[in-house]
């Protein structure tokens, strides 16, 4: 047991640094959903707390199982061991003597798969009732159970959810290709205007209404942005997810054109009611 395989005989990052960001573009979409805890704090008795609970907890969880795997890995597996399409994690459990590594991995990634589905159609729900609230999407979508259950924009986004697995059997290779792609880049797009309105807003705020401050600011936000700018970047040099970074843009303008128009057409909308 040593960490001989950081060092190989090519030295660390053998490849160079460029490597990083090509697996960067390749690994970040499965980095997304930390948003949801903001989301979901809305709904707690105690929204401030739950959202810097959320916060600290989403930041030790990436810290101990996405960046303590890899380490793990790296030190496992020799960095030219792993063959095309074979699972790291079930070469280095076998590696290790666990009998079962094919089974138990595809036990993790089922469960992993579902928790992904039951976070999206979660956050896809409450959109859809937010955006019902302000009279940008249909307004039966406001309806809630007896207990505020918003079951109408759960049912919605369930049958989204249906058609979209349809499009996956029907025509894998053309629409729910493209929606696979269409969607690789919109997530950073998020994700960069996220950290840009918390670099515009929080000098507008003032300081007794400023319950939750982010680490650093503003070093760490504009470090963020570069980052996000420079994984876009790479996407754009990589003729792999170049389609992504044009077909998001063309999601992107879609949507920004709609809102547009609805604008124009219907005025500003009113607020949505304030549970």
């Amino acid at each position: 047991m040593d960490f001989s395989n950081l060092t190989p005989s090519a030295g660390f990052l053998p490849n160079g640094v460029g490597a990083i960001f090509s697996g960067i573009v390749v690994v970040v979409f499965s980095m997304v959903g930390a948003e949801i805890a903001t989301i979901a704090a809305a709904e707690a008795k105690d929204p401030e707390r739950a959202v810097v609970k959320a916060t600290r907890s989403v930041v030790v969880r990436i810290l101990i199982f996405y960046i303590g795997s890899v380490f793990l890995l790296t030190v496992i597996l020799p960095w030219d061991s792993l063959a095309p399409k074979e699972s790291p994690f079930v070469v280095a459990f076998a590696r290790m003597g666990i009998p079962g590594a094919a089974d138990l991995m595809n036990a993790v990634v089922l469960t992993a798969v579902l928790s992904c589905l039951n976070s999206g159609l979660y956050t896809a729900s409450r959109m859809l009732f937010v955006l019902a609230g302000r009279r940008e999407a249909p307004t039966a979508l406001t309806r809630t159970t007896k207990g505020g259950v918003p079951a109408r924009a759960i049912l919605a986004s369930t049958l989204i959810g249906y058609l979209s697995v349809v499009a996956a059997y029907v025509s894998p290779d053309t629409v729910f290709l493209f929606l696979l792609n269409s969607s690789g880049a919109v997530i950073l797009f998020v994700y960069l205007m996220i950290a840009v309105s918390q670099l515009v807003l929080r000098p507008r705020t003032p300081p007794q209404r400023l319950r939750v401050k982010m680490w650093l600011y503003p070093v760490l936000t504009l470090l963020t942005i570069a980052g996000m700018a420079a994984v876009l970047v790479a996407m754009w040099f990589q003729p792999d997810t170049r389609s992504q970074i044009l077909l998001s843009l063309a999601s992107a303008a879609v949507v920004v054109t709609a809102w547009g128009l609805r604008r124009a057409v219907f005025g500003k909308g009113v607020a949505a009611p304030a549970e």
